[in-house]
Formats: C-alpha cells, structure tokens, sequence
C-alpha cells in the first residue's frame, strides 16, 4: 500500500487536506490518529480503527540488535519480507528503500540476495515513523538495503513525506546512491533538494566498476561532475563514501588520481570493510588507514573518518537480515490487511 492509497480512503471517508494533515503529524508523533482540533467526518472516525491496525502491522520487528553505536532492527513488512533499520548514535536513522539491491556491491551483504522487491513510499516513511516511535529522530539517511534511483519515485515521494510532516528538514534527509543520472536529473530539476551521498569506493574507472558491477554506467569523473553541480544548486556539500579495503582501495595512489577531480564542497567519509564470514574482503591496517589520512590532508581533501555504525551487531548492511533469514522459516506472503471502504 502506498501514501496515496491511505490518503484516499480518508478523502473518500470525508476528510479535507487540514484532516489529512493532522492524521500523518499525529502518526509520525505517536499520537492518537484522531487527535485533532478540527473535528473529523463521522466517516473517517469510523475508519481510524481500520487505518492504526494496517499502519502498525505494515512493519513489525522481527529481531533487534543493541550496541553502543547502534540499534539494529530486522522488521518485517506484510508479505513476511525482512528489511533493515538502524538507530544511530545522535538522533539519526538509517532505512531501506528495497529489499534486497540490484547493484551487487562485492563488499555487501545485501547484494548477496539480488533485488527482491521495490518498498513502497508508505514502507521507507514507516521505518522513520517506527524509529521515532523509539527514540528522538532528527535526521534520516537512506542509505541501508537498496539503491534508492532504483525505486526513484517511492523515495522522493516518502523524503516529501517525512520532511511535510515529520518536522525532520530538507538538510537532515540523505539519499545515499551509487550514481546515476535519472537521479541526479530528477534532483537537480525536483524542489526536493536533500543532502546527497554517493558511493564511490575508488577514483579508478575500471577498478569501482570491479567493486560495483551493476551500478549505472557513469565514470568518476561524471559522477564528480554532478555531485558538484548538485551541491551548488543545493547549497550544500556532497557527501562521497568509501569502503576502505585492505590491499584493494586503501593505496596513496587512490588519493593521487581523486584529488584533480576534487570539489571543495565535498566531504569524503571513509569506514573500513565490515568483515564478514566467507568473503576475502579486510580492513586495512591501522598503519595504513594513518597514510591514507595524511594524503588526504596533504591535498586538501576533507575526511571524515569512522569505523562502522553497530559493527559489533552484525552491523554491516544486509548482515543481521542474513543472520534472522538463517533461523526463520520459509517466508510465506501474507494477507494484506483488507481497509473497507
């Protein structure tokens, strides 16, 4: 189901736009559906039941990991799909946007899977809504399974969403993507403007289409070119990600070839590999990780440096949805809750 589909019922039931509004406010806050000074038509009293039910068993946490760099959630969406939500350390949340991912990241866990199925709008705005139902929420990144400018309307339609109604800002919301153009031209034409953060993990052409095989068919060169055009119309700086790994992306020579195409309203974020059972992939050495920050420094890029959100709670993407998929049975589709109109 998705947004339209709830906010057609309510027009159906008699509500107004000023309904409408009150009823997604009160659903982000944790607040009774019917909270309103402007009273609602019998008919859309009625209806709330029926609504609250649907919206609070649309996604249910499956298993939930705890750390102190995160809060991991496998929820469940009503087909029995699992998905990832993570709390992060001050007042941020991570969500999907698909199950699964098309893109096949070496690195990933998530792209073991392939893509499964697109999230619908209503499902990437009620992981927000499910994790400030939890803790305080005052920033979102898209940036856990999926590729976001795979499911481009759905994203666009749930950051307008959580940013109308959630009280959460335009600046606050992150798509993260691997890079590609129905993206960066639905943005650089749309009003929404959220920050940006694109997957880079290597300033190599032939290299990064190695470590992102499936990922739109754009150079870094390209990629950098949009990220600078998008972070002057948006008045605010790219973020560019990179999985450092041991022997693969971790050399000088990496930050030799980026810094001609650099753009001072860009920030780079490393984070070394999650290590993960069966794959080659290691984080590099302390020793190594110190070089890669001094040539950084030394060319003017600005790093920002961090080891990995909950990576002691099978933090990597798509790792604790692995761990839950081991132990649950076969998912069986469920019956979708039927509203009546």
């Amino acid at each position: 189901m998705k947004i339209a589909d709830i906010e057609q019922q309510l027009i159906q039931a008699g509500c107004k736009s000023v309904h409408i509004d009150r009823f997604w406010r009160n659903w982000y806050s944790g607040k009774p559906l019917n909270r309103s000074k402007v009273r609602l038509p019998a008919a859309a009293e009625a209806l709330l039941p029926q609504l609250e039910e649907f919206l609070t068993h649309q996604l249910m946490a499956q298993e939930k990991a705890e750390s102190e760099t995160g809060t991991r959630w496998v929820l469940k969406a009503s087909d029995g799909q699992l998905i990832e939500c993570v709390l992060l350390p001050r007042e941020g949340v991570c969500v999907s946007t698909q199950v699964g991912c098309a893109v096949g990241c070496v690195f990933c866990m998530t792209g073991k899977s392939g893509l499964i199925r697109q999230l619908s709008d209503l499902e990437i705005a009620g992981q927000v809504q499910y994790a400030m139902r939890n803790a305080p929420v005052k920033k979102v990144v898209l940036m856990g399974m999926g590729e976001p400018s795979h499911n481009l309307r759905s994203v666009l339609s749930a950051v307008e969403h959580i940013v109308r109604y959630s009280g959460i800002g335009y600046k606050e919301v992150v798509i993260s993507t691997v890079g590609d153009r129905r993206l960066f031209e639905a943005l650089l034409k749309s009003e929404i403007k959220p920050a940006l953060a694109i997957s880079l993990h290597s300033a190599m052409d032939e290299k990064r289409r190695s470590l992102l095989p499936r990922a739109a068919d754009l150079t870094v060169k390209e990629i950098l070119e949009y990220g600078a055009k998008y972070a002057e119309v948006g008045k605010y700086p790219i973020q560019y990600q990179w999985t450092l790994i041991n022997g693969i992306n971790d050399g000088i020579d990496e930050i030799e070839a980026l810094t001609p195409l650099w753009s001072r309203q860009a920030i780079l974020n490393m984070i070394p590999v999650n290590a993960v059972d069966g794959s080659p992939y290691r984080r590099p050495s302390t020793e190594q990780i110190d070089k890669i920050k001094e040539a950084c420094r030394a060319n003017g890029i600005l790093l920002k440096f961090r080891d990995s959100a909950a990576q002691d709670v099978d933090g990597g993407c798509g790792q604790l949805r692995a761990r839950a998929l081991k132990r649950k049975p076969a998912l069986q589709p469920a019956q979708e809750l039927k509203i009546k109109r």
